[in-house]
């Protein structure tokens, strides 16, 4: 690198007497002259060695100390092992650019084939080993074996308990205030007769008493109230909780409870909502009313104290019921799951009461037994593999439904089994469509198909996943975004993260992994699909507590 420093000539008029000179010039003497004899004193700027520089066309080599050991035998192995996977992974995905190039030139496939190539190879073969989503997924299963879930066991009942008594205070107390207070309600007309009949008694005299010390009646209305309950009829019921069931999570987090009220079999539902720790409110779902079976095997027999139960459909008719929200009113049928129920009351009312087991009993014990023939033999096939085959089968079945409206025909069920490699004997099948196909219109809904087929998780498990996911649905929208869910993930107490083996983020990230493999929106987690991706964890979780623990101890529910 050559460096050239050019003398710049000044002129005359650009020279300027030294600032630090304070006499004036002596007599023939220039600027010029004075400056060579008396020099400026500029500050010494050391020698700049060429040599040690290096041109910029050149590359800087790394000095490599010489006394460094060898390489280990283990570090070469690890660096070759991650070198043959970087070469496959990426033979793999030209293989698939090539195949996939090929395929859109050679031909258009239709839109339902594309979806079942997409589930068919896309994600693997569902017959073979264990894949790496599934090993992912196992993870969370570790949960289960944290050794700090005990003690917050214990505190978290104690609470739910408290949570719990308060709750079925507050309902039943709106409940007695609805059916028996006694609001006098008024004609127009009367209140324009009373007043005139006042106002011709009133006389202008200092000496009368005052307005508010004479006697005043009320008037009679024409509107009387039909009914005659009393505190002792009203007393008389069996208190349950219950869950809409829907893949919309407005409609499947909302709380109800409702009564069973013995000494006429009516019934009435209410909606308790809660803001912030203290703030509730109760609110009538379903007028008090006599209601009937609007499904099934018992379709238009009226319910008894029998058909409530732990497990039990409710099913009413939206057209019923105008007050319904207008994403409920969408469907024709509106199904209500019960939840828990007041054990205690059930059993002294059900032994004064007599139920005669009718024939309608037998066919549903029978319908039973078909269902579970087919979960036995699809859960050895769904062995470890829950997860990615359940939240697998919801995303096809949603993609199939153009209308929206969760009806799908006999043969998309079918290739649904094809494609996922579920194998059902034509004979199962066919019992099995018999029993779902109630109505005779050739479609089912397919939530109803999966929940036939593969069973579903009890009560008790499922009153946790909507709990952990209404704590990450606090605007009550039914989806939540992917961030948040990363936001509130906690893995500090996964068991391969407090042995050292994992950690946060890795045991985070394998989460988030599997479970955007059930979203069909890669920015948002609706609450059917995170209920499936539970419901396909829970296959392989056989103790309650333990599939407990799974959820409380990352989302702290």
């Amino acid at each position: 690198m050559d460096l050239e420093v050019k003398r710049v000539a000044a002129s005359r008029s650009q020279i300027q007497s030294f600032p630090g000179r304070k006499k004036p010039l002596q007599h023939g003497w220039t600027s010029k002259s004075w400056a060579i004899q008396n020099p400026p004193s500029f500050p010494v700027v050391p020698r700049l060695d060429l040599g040690s520089l290096v041109d910029s066309d050149e590359e800087e080599q790394d000095v490599i100390p010489e006394d460094l050991p060898a390489t280990t035998g283990n570090y070469k192995q690890k660096y070759q092992h991650c070198k043959t996977e970087m070469e496959e992974g990426y033979k793999q995905y030209s293989q698939r650019n090539a195949e996939k190039t090929k395929s859109n030139t050679t031909h258009q496939p239709s839109p339902r084939n594309n979806i079942e190539d997409k589930y068919a190879q896309g994600e693997g073969a569902f017959t073979g080993d264990l894949t790496t989503l599934d090993r992912k997924a196992l993870l969370q299963q570790r949960y289960a074996d944290s050794p700090c879930f005990v003690q917050l066991r214990g505190r978290k009942s104690d609470a739910e308990i408290v949570a719990a008594e308060k709750k079925k205070r507050t309902v039943e107390e709106q409940v007695m205030i609805d059916h028996l207070c006694r609001a006098v309600i008024s004609d127009p007309e009367q209140n324009l007769s009373t007043e005139k009949q006042e106002s011709a008694f009133i006389l202008l005299d200092s000496n009368i008493a005052p307005l508010r010390l004479r006697k005043r009646t009320l008037h009679e209305t024409k509107i009387r109230t039909h009914s005659t309950l009393t505190e002792n009829m009203l007393s008389h019921k069996v208190q349950f909780d219950g869950r809409i069931i829907s893949r919309n999570g407005r409609d499947a987090c909302r709380e109800l409870v409702g009564f069973f009220f013995i000494h006429d079999q009516s019934l009435t539902i209410y909606e308790y909502r809660q803001f912030g720790k203290n703030r509730t409110n109760v609110l009538p779902f379903i007028q008090k009313n006599i209601y009937s079976h609007q499904r099934g095997r018992r379709k238009g027999k009226q319910y008894q104290l029998g058909d409530f139960y732990i497990g039990a459909n409710l099913t009413f008719l939206s057209c019923d019921h105008p007050t319904l929200p207008e994403s409920i009113k969408e469907s024709i049928l509106l199904i209500l799951r019960i939840t828990n129920i007041d054990q205690i009351a059930f059993d002294s009312f059900r032994n004064d009461s007599v139920e005669h087991e009718d024939a309608t009993t037998s066919q549903e014990a029978n319908d039973g037994l078909v269902f579970k023939a087919i979960q036995d033999e699809l859960k050895k096939q769904l062995h470890k593999k829950g997860v990615r085959i359940l939240t697998g089968l919801g995303k096809y079945f949603q993609q199939l439904d153009k209308k929206g409206n969760g009806l799908l025909n006999k043969s998309d069920f079918k290739q649904a089994l094809k494609v996922f490699h579920l194998q059902v004997s034509e004979k199962d099948f066919e019992s099995l469509w018999l029993i779902l196909n109630d109505s005779g219109n050739g479609k089912v809904d397919y939530g109803e198909f999966i929940r036939a087929i593969i069973g579903e998780m009890n009560e008790y498990r499922k009153s946790f996943v909507r709990k952990a996911f209404m704590k990450l649905d606090f605007n009550k929208t039914g989806s939540v975004p992917i961030m948040d869910i990363r936001k509130c993930y906690c893995a500090k107490k996964h068991p391969e993260v407090i042995s050292g083996r994992s950690t946060e983020e890795e045991i985070k990230l394998s989460f988030l992994e599997t479970l955007k493999g059930a979203c069909s929106k890669s920015d948002e987690v609706s609450y059917g699909e995170f209920e499936d991706y539970y419901e396909g964890l829970s296959v392989g979780v056989e103790d309650d507590e333990d599939f407990v623990s799974i959820l409380r101890t990352p989302w702290g529910v």
